[in-house]
């Protein structure tokens, strides 16, 4: 369905624009499905994705933080008012001045304040129609640092509510939320589900080969210690065979770390024509091999990339590092899987670190894998529990922690074996977006359980819950029993997984919900 008049939309986002993908996803579909000029105010920081960037009809416009994050609680309660003051204040210049006039703005919700009271300011000032998508309550978040009885938290949620009641449309992420909205709050919303847009997909082979190549470096080098991952023990680099002046071939090695060696190569090999082949490059990963080889006519064969049969499983977990995530849930369920698999297997206590290791990098498989835990995102407590893993002695858990590029965070999900979720939300009524990613890219998740997650996640369908770290320790040693040829209730939750996120993307989802609310509202104005 697309709009008769050319029309222009103002998305508004008091936050990093980066790490608002909903948000962008809006602008995307505006532009491309509704084909409107969209204008994006909102705060520098992560750089957006590419397709927002590069689209003609999407505009940003780019505010700056006006008071640096990470304050301590006693510096924030003092300048939490000129904060909010300070924020009005751009906010409104560029909504009232900088941009052109819109017919209507989108603003999500939370931030609430000042953020509501601005772009409704500004609605009345430029006869602009006002659209608000809540995603989750502002002052439910407010009391997560202030404590729920805090008087500034009474304050927040009067005027989230006050304004929020002004809006001439809006859009909620679940149907709980929505229900909440309709009795408590008198406020009539769409519910709008978070979809995995085109660009979240299963990881082909090659692409997690190159994905790995990329992040050797953050993968081999971990937090200041040496583990089950590292890459004093495990084979990450690459081998480039040469040919000396005496006519004999040479392998060049260089390790995840920068270092080289030569030897003789192991073997050649024997293409499809019968001809021999010598590997020219052989590049290793912890996870994947490419070797590229030559014919004895000079001719380059066709390269060949294989999982490592005794690689790690792959878990991944993006968080923001605040409290409505407890991420020592995960560190806990980690020390448990550690020990309990050392309990099965009868391994006595005597058996240093080392000693395993080495049976890994020699191919010894063992009925349960090594575990790598990636963990992706930025947040205020992520150095508190950097510091805290750095002080773990697992012998089959590694931790590595980083911030992925919108290009490569989508392959790393279709590159991963599972996902894990500690998001608990602050209401209660809100869904993680960053499940929704990993279905789109066929990754099964595990899950804290509370209240409306059923509204994504079935169970045993394409993912688990779980309300302790007990609880979680027990699901991945019954997931990860056999890995990787002999885990069936891993293949069917990926299986479930992947048709769940390709039954509906987010371009069908907003088509379907959106575009009329949009065009509602704009004929109730005309």
């Amino acid at each position: 369905m697309k709009m008769e008049k050319r029309g222009r939309a103002a998305v508004v986002v008091l936050g990093d624009l980066g790490r608002s993908p909903r948000m962008q996803y809006h602008a995307l579909s505006f532009a491309r499905q509704a084909c409107f000029e969209v204008d994006i105010v909102a705060y520098a920081g992560t750089e957006p994705h590419a397709a927002v960037l590069e689209h003609p009809s999407i505009h940003l416009h780019l505010m700056r933080q006006p008071i640096p994050p990470g304050l301590p609680r006693f510096l924030y309660l003092l300048a939490l008012p000129f904060k909010t003051i300070i924020q009005f204040a751009i906010l409104l210049w560029f909504i009232c001045v900088k941009i052109p006039s819109p017919d209507f703005f989108l603003v999500q919700n939370p931030p609430s304040v000042p953020t509501l009271i601005a772009v409704r300011w500004a609605c009345w000032i430029r006869k602009s129609a006002f659209l608000i998508d809540w995603h989750n309550f502002g002052y439910t978040l407010l009391g997560l640092t202030l404590g729920k009885l805090h008087p500034l938290v009474k304050v927040y949620y009067w005027c989230e509510k006050r304004y929020g009641k002004m809006a001439d449309g809006c859009l909620c992420v679940t149907k709980a939320m929505q229900h909440e909205l309709a009795q408590n709050w008198g406020i009539k919303a769409t519910v709008v589900y978070d979809r995995s847009p085109e660009f979240f997909h299963p990881t082909q082979l090659k692409e997690k080969h190159e994905l790995f190549c990329r992040l050797n470096k953050d993968i081999a080098n971990p937090l200041g210690i040496h583990d089950c991952c590292s890459d004093g023990d495990i084979d990450q680099g690459m081998e480039i065979v040469s040919v000396t002046e005496d006519g004999t071939s040479l392998v060049t090695r260089t390790d995840g770390a920068g270092a080289s060696y030569s030897r003789a190569p192991d073997c050649v090999a024997w293409n499809k024509q019968g001809m021999i082949t010598t590997p020219e490059r052989v590049e290793y990963t912890l996870f994947t091999n490419r070797v590229v080889a030559r014919d004895n006519q000079g001719h380059e064969d066709d390269e060949s990339i294989s999982l490592n049969e005794n690689r790690p499983a792959l878990i991944v977990s993006s968080t923001s590092w605040t409290p409505d995530e407890d991420f020592s849930i995960l560190l806990e369920a980690a020390i448990m899987y550690d020990r309990r698999v050392a309990a099965i297997l009868n391994e006595f206590d005597s058996i240093s670190e080392e000693s395993l290791w080495k049976d890994f990098t020699k191919g010894k498989q063992f009925s349960f894998p090594r575990l790598l835990f990636i963990i992706t995102g930025k947040g205020p407590e992520r150095e508190k529990y950097e510091e805290k893993i750095r002080k773990l002695h697992l012998k089959r858990v590694a931790f590595r922690t980083m911030w992925l590029s919108a290009a490569d965070y989508p392959l790393l999900l279709g590159s991963a074996d599972l996902g894990v979720c500690l998001h608990t939300s602050s209401s209660g009524l809100d869904l993680p977006m960053k499940v929704v990613d990993m279905f789109g890219c066929g990754l099964p998740v595990c899950a804290v359980s509370y209240s409306c997650i059923k509204e994504l996640i079935n169970v045993d369908e394409n993912g688990l819950l779980f309300a302790s770290s007990s609880e979680l320790a027990d699901q991945l040693l019954e997931l990860y029993k056999g890995f990787p040829n002999s885990c069936d209730l891993l293949s069917s939750l990926r299986r479930g997984a992947l048709a769940t996120g390709s039954a509906a993307k987010w371009a069908s989802e907003w088509e379907e919900h959106v575009m009329p609310l949009v065009t509602e509202v704009m004929n109730r104005r005309l």
